[in-house]
């Protein structure tokens, strides 16, 4: 009997995870619902400066970026790129920015900073670690291997706890 009833919880844990993983995941309203990742870093610029962009989860080798603020840029086999606002973007403006990945477009926004920007100092770059996305995970929210992974975990967990539960009813019969 206990053995139903962890197959059945089991069972509509699945089904809610199911259910409800796409909805946590299109919460983000700053992007659009895609079927790969991408993101611009940092998502406000002075003019002039440099932006980080990613995509990952395209099934093709290149994903074209396109903005009115920056010339298009190619990102190839999932490596980021870079690319230089126009120095004369106009302060306080919100740009589109466009990932094409095999006619599959997502936007995300890129707000130009307002106000005097040369008191600025400091570190003017930081620190390449690797290719990763974790950073633009942060911003985009999770992304679909993390949710798969996730469910992966859960899943597993569950059954783990179904055949504990069989081996213990069939041990007291």
């Amino acid at each position: 009997m206990r053995a139903i009833r962890a197959a059945s919880a089991a069972l509509l844990s699945a089904v809610a995870v199911v259910a409800f993983a796409p909805a946590a995941l299109a919460g983000d309203g700053d992007h659009d619902i895609t079927p790969f990742g991408y993101s611009v870093t940092p998502a406000t610029i002075a003019p002039g400066g440099t932006v980080t962009l990613t995509s990952d989860g395209c099934e093709v080798p290149s994903v074209t970026v396109t903005s009115g603020v920056f010339e298009t840029v190619t990102l190839t086999e999932g490596r980021p790129g870079t690319a230089t606002v126009d120095v004369d973007a106009k302060a306080g403006a919100q740009y589109e920015i466009t990932f094409d990945c095999k006619g599959e477009r997502g936007t995300a926004p890129l707000t130009i900073q307002g106000g005097d920007t040369s008191t600025q100092t400091g570190a003017h770059k930081g620190v390449k670690a690797g290719y990763g996305t974790a950073a633009g995970a942060q911003s985009a929210g999770l992304g679909v291997t993390e949710a798969v992974t996730g469910v992966l975990l859960i899943a597993g967990a569950l059954g783990a706890a179904v055949v504990l539960t069989r081996r213990r009813a069939g041990g007291r019969a």
